[in-house]
């Protein structure tokens, strides 16, 4: 039984006619939300750019695979008049995100830092002022935004990622003060360090430097752990907003403190 099955609040079926849009749904935590909501009961858009674990997740859960770029205008638009057309959605979920790289500001690659902004950034608000429209007149719509807490506290090394994830932290603000008028709830979702598939092994290109992440760390947080308090937040009756959870396992304090055994 995953979290969300577990915790969805009494008298609130998250499966009475609730649908999502979920991003990055290929890999990692987008992947293991869309398992989580399908699961419960949810109606599911996995919305990914590789067609191939799309397609092989949507025969396994029974969710509607869409293969979409986040930053194409083109492909937004496309994923917006199949979501409309397949009768609509209530709730968006960007978990679409990344980091490239670990260098200093000294060192800093511009592809890097231009493609982190594109996908953390643009890509977040190029998709929710899309779905935008659709979720306002739904009623009880609400936008889901996976941060980091990379966007809440500086490090070194981090400074492209850290730019990109401070910027979406400060877009998800500005949207909950924004939509509250329309009754559109905003949640935001900012993880510490967890091991996926993907995530270290695109930032560092390495296999042995991504495994280095994770070493001795006893328990980092997983996948389904984060796509449990994600499904269990948007499942909570609306009138209820989670404006920001931060999770992270216990063995990190800090961004900064991190507790390794040897061995």
């Amino acid at each position: 039984m995953t979290l969300a099955e577990h915790n969805t609040p009494s008298g609130h079926n998250a499966g009475n006619n609730k649908t999502a849009v979920v991003t990055g749904a290929s890999t990692g935590i987008g992947e293991a939300t869309v398992k989580a909501l399908v699961s419960a009961g949810w109606k599911v858009f996995a919305v990914a750019r590789r067609a191939d674990r799309l397609d092989a997740l949507g025969a396994a859960t029974g969710a509607v695979p869409f293969r979409a770029d986040i930053t194409a205008d083109d492909d937004v638009a496309a994923l917006l008049a199949a979501v409309t057309e397949a009768g609509g959605a209530d709730t968006l979920i960007n978990i679409a995100g990344g980091a490239r790289g670990a260098d200093t500001i000294a060192n800093a690659d511009t592809e890097d830092w231009d493609w982190m902004y594109q996908v953390n950034v643009l890509g977040t608000m190029k998709i929710t002022r899309a779905f935008l429209p659709m979720l306002r007149a739904n009623g009880e719509g609400t936008v889901l935004n996976l941060t980091s807490t990379a966007g809440l506290s500086a490090y070194e090394g981090g400074a492209g990622y850290n730019a990109a994830k401070f910027a979406q932290h400060a877009m998800t603000n500005a949207l909950r003060l924004e939509e509250v008028g329309n009754n559109v709830r905003v949640i935001e979702v900012a993880p510490g360090l967890v091991q996926t598939e993907e995530f270290a092994l695109n930032r560092l290109g390495d296999k042995d430097a991504a495994a280095k992440v994770y070493a001795g760390v006893e328990k980092p947080l997983t996948a389904e752990d984060v796509a449990g308090v994600v499904a269990y937040s948007v499942s909570l009756p609306h009138h209820i907003n989670l404006d920001q959870i931060v999770i992270r396992p216990v063995a990190q304090a800090a961004n900064h403190k991190l507790v390794r055994k040897e061995g």
